[in-house]
């Protein structure tokens, strides 16, 4: 059984994929971390068996899936909470905080330096070096882009007046393909600035920046901050389908607003007889409460239990 798309999943799937593995050896599964927009379409083209995407499908895409889904259509299953983290690399700097206002000019290159005054008023006290700002962003098209313009647009809608797309569209700014690139240029470059998976920023020990939300005390990106975000989503999805929105203005204590859920998308009916047993077996294993409640473990945000139990009735279902 195949798979590619996000790589926001990217390391909760290798770590999935290793202990399903050890337990099932006889069951052949890979997962090809290509980026969301290339999840998609290979699974749309029937090349894969489920695409993994930050981003549910687009109303296009559900009517091309009828293609891949004889008989049927392509329904996104939310299966893996996490939160978008935005991380820098600045000599000399720790604890940064920044509000939405400030990173949407930061990314679109009107704020140029570290020491600009509106970054001085978010740190009092803190020496803020005068050096050029890099900001980096992905180059493929991407479910993380799309999550963190809807959070820019909706949270600073005065300031980003970009499509929450998954293609990047906003001025100047350096680009690295996939999340492991943008990570592998801030990391190696004093003075950048990036957004990807917090799983990424702890595995190379990148600092992150707190969020000035609103809230009584700035929000650091934790597992347990981008589950309190998450819980507050609602399904939006109609019928099998379990689309979730989110409150990216959100100022509640301790709730980290830039979100995302991966969905594993898969035909409702129509999948392949031969791979659709591994299919079902290995997302009821995802979806489970055990497996669920280990995400932290690896930094990522376990689903509510009210969305992931609708996820395990669905693909009980599939055909």
């Amino acid at each position: 059984m195949a798979g590619s798309g996000s790589t926001a999943q990217q390391n909760a799937m290798k770590h999935w994929l290793q202990e399903y593995q050890n337990a099932c050896p006889e069951v052949q599964l890979r997962y090809n971390p290509i980026g969301s927009g290339g999840g998609v379409s290979e699974f749309l083209l029937g090349a894969t068996h489920f695409g993994g995407s930050d981003t549910p499908l687009s109303e296009d895409d559900i009517e091309f899936s009828s293609r891949a889904c004889p008989g049927s259509r392509a329904i996104d299953l939310p299966m893996v909470g996490g939160p978008v983290a935005i991380g820098y690399n600045v000599d000399g700097v720790d604890g940064l905080v920044l509000d939405a206002s400030t990173l949407a000019r930061i990314f679109d290159s009107r704020i140029t330096m570290w020491n600009d005054p509106e970054i001085r008023r978010l740190n009092p006290g803190v020496r803020l070096p005068e050096t050029e700002i890099s900001a980096v962003h992905r180059s493929d098209d991407s479910g993380t882009t799309q999550n963190f313009n809807a959070y820019l647009a909706d949270a600073a809608p005065e300031e980003w007046p970009y499509d929450k797309a998954k293609a990047w569209q906003a001025r100047g700014g350096h680009a690295a393909s996939g999340s492991d690139g943008v990570v592998s240029t801030v990391s190696g470059q004093n003075g950048s600035i990036g957004y990807f998976e917090l799983s990424f920023a702890k595995a190379e020990g990148i600092p992150t920046v707190k969020l000035d939300t609103g809230a009584p005390e700035p929000v650091e990106v934790s597992a347990r901050s981008a589950s309190a975000g998450i819980a507050a989503a609602k399904v939006v999805g109609s019928g099998q389908d379990l689309t979730l929105e989110f409150d990216y203005r959100t100022s509640a204590p301790g709730a980290y607003p830039i979100v995302l859920v991966t969905y594993e998308i898969v035909c409702a009916e129509g999948n392949s007889a031969d791979a659709l047993p591994a299919l079902k077996s290995f997302l009821t294993y995802t979806a489970s409460k055990e497996v669920q409640a280990g995400l932290a473990r690896i930094h990522y945000a376990p689903l509510p239990e009210k969305v992931a139990s609708r996820v395990r009735n669905v693909v009980s279902t599939l055909s």
